[in-house]
């Protein structure tokens, strides 16, 4: 059987901040259609990748390559255009507009349309429609009508989610999926994702255990600037210098 083909590499990636070097020599393939889950502790450079892939940062070294394309320093907007949707750690979305408009934004950015004229976006058929399955699909119909301002925190990031694949992107990016979340929001989130990313590859930077070895088929733990181990989740659960460098002091963190 042959292997899946890559959907995103990373060759070499380096990268520092005024000589601070955060990222060195980072060589990592995502392949396609699997949930890739980034993993390490808080310092280790997992944002700085993250922002590398998603074009907000240009790494000092290396190159990006989606589906054999080098688009290492191309714009956020460029890269979104070739089918590679993110959401945010910090929740972005438009507060002072409805959960329908906020969806229907990300709708109208994906065939190109401007966001002005109203009206006469009320009266488009095809949009509302797109939107309102959408908004179906992700159980947020609902609060179709409601400011996306009062929304609780854990709606917010299933409406931040909605507006990510929205743009019906081949590959999604995930930062921090479920920070902040309580329990039972954390579940829907889960079950929220699987099921977006059906068909679609996933890469999310993720600090809950339980989410990433729910939801990841493969594994990699980033430690100082390097990649430290990828695998499946038993292999990484099972990795002895994964658990020095990292799981281990995670456990003992939520013993204590």
């Amino acid at each position: 059987m042959s292997a899946q083909p890559a959907a995103l590499e990373l060759r070499g990636i380096a990268h520092d901040f005024s000589g601070l070097q955060v990222l060195s020599g980072i060589d990592l393939t995502i392949r396609e259609g699997e949930r890739h889950a980034i993993i390490g502790p808080n310092g280790a450079g997992k944002s700085t990748l993250f922002n590398i892939m998603t074009g907000r940062y240009t790494p000092r070294a290396g190159r990006v390559v989606y589906r054999g394309r080098d688009i290492t320093g191309a714009s956020p907007h460029r890269i979104a255009r070739l089918g590679i949707g993110r959401s945010f750690q910090i929740i972005n979305i438009f507060p002072r507009l409805t959960v329908f408009e906020n969806v229907r934004s990300a709708v109208l950015s994906r065939r190109g349309r401007r966001l002005d004229a109203w009206r006469r976006l009320d009266r488009d058929a095809a949009i509302a429609r797109e939107t309102d399955e959408l908004l179906a699909t992700l159980r947020l119909a609902a609060r179709r009508d409601t400011p996306a301002s009062e929304l609780s925190y854990g709606e917010q990031r299933e409406l931040e989610l909605a507006l990510t694949v929205a743009v019906q992107p081949q590959l999604v990016l995930l930062d921090e999926p479920t920070a902040g979340l309580n329990s039972d929001d954390t579940r829907r989130a889960i079950d929220l994702i699987r099921r977006v990313t059906e068909g679609r590859t996933l890469v999310m930077v993720e600090h809950d255990m339980d989410v990433v070895f729910t939801l990841a088929d493969r594994v990699s733990v980033i430690y100082y600037g390097r990649v430290l181990a990828t695998g499946t989740c038993d292999e990484i659960r099972a990795n002895a210098e994964v658990k020095r460098a990292y799981l281990g002091r995670k456990s003992s963190a939520a013993a204590s």
